[in-house]
């Protein structure tokens, strides 16, 4: 597990091609492959990577299977690339994000990043599949990073994310522009939240959903509308709402 608060960036420093795999090469910052050990995770880019081989203290190699490999933006990296990077959470470990597996439900475009002085704001196109699963005010997982989503379009397909300075400072967004791809891990809860409310809605309604969802779709809406993102325990509202605050970029 991981907590999508972005310990660094590292090098993509060699690819090896090998038969329905790549074993890449990362060097990390110092201090990052202390206690390393083999069989360690380490999230690049929000995906969950094994430790093959360690190369120096501060470097470590990874095999990644062509699943991995075409369901995310590994397969497009080339040396010199950089990624988001986390060590896996240890017990205990404080979430100052939200609970990442490192399992990529897709990798989708930038659509557009609007920048200021203090801020950039990054729109990210949502494949039609996925769109229930997205909500203001909610979490999302962008290359491995706990975000929060300000606005959301399901009609159109998109939502925006803002990076504060220390987002910037801290993980490769600031070189993403219009058009480069990223990976998205969806907020687990309200994945399960969403498809048993859809479950149970599809059991009441049983043959007039489509009529329903067509007198919705004429007014512009859908029955995702209809469904909220589901509460944290009572114990982890402050936690959740400080790194809201912290994270909302």
């Amino acid at each position: 597990m991981f907590t999508g608060i972005v310990q660094g960036t590292a090098t993509l420093s060699s690819i090896e091609a090998r038969d329905g795999m790549r074993t890449l090469t990362l060097a990390f910052p110092e201090g990052f492959c202390d206690e390393l050990t083999l069989g360690a995770s380490v999230s690049v880019d929000g995906v969950c990577l094994t430790v093959t081989q360690l190369i120096s203290p501060t470097a470590a190699s990874f095999d990644v299977i062509l699943q991995s490999l075409n369901v995310t933006t590994l397969g497009g990296f080339g040396v010199g690339a950089k990624v988001n990077v986390e060590r896996a959470a240890k017990d205990g470990a404080e979430i100052g994000g939200h609970p990442l597996s490192g399992h990529i439900d897709f990798s989708t475009e930038i659509l557009s990043v609007r920048t200021s002085d203090t801020n950039r704001v990054l729109r990210i196109a949502i494949p039609e599949a996925f769109r229930k699963y997205v909500f203001a005010k909610g979490y999302i997982a962008i290359n491995g990073a706990s975000l929060t989503v300000s606005e959301v379009n399901r009609q159109e397909g998109w939502f925006e994310v803002w990076l504060i300075p220390e987002t910037r400072r801290m993980t490769t967004f600031e070189e993403k522009a219009a058009g480069t791809r990223v990976n998205i891990e969806i907020e687990r809860s309200t994945q399960v939240v969403v498809d048993t409310v859809r479950e149970a809605v599809q059991e009441s309604l049983g043959r007039l959903q489509p009529v329903l969802e067509a007198l919705l779709r004429e007014k512009g809406l859908s029955l995702d509308d209809f469904v909220g993102v589901p509460r944290l325990p009572a114990g982890n509202e402050a936690a959740a709402d400080a790194a809201a605050q912290r994270e909302k970029r």
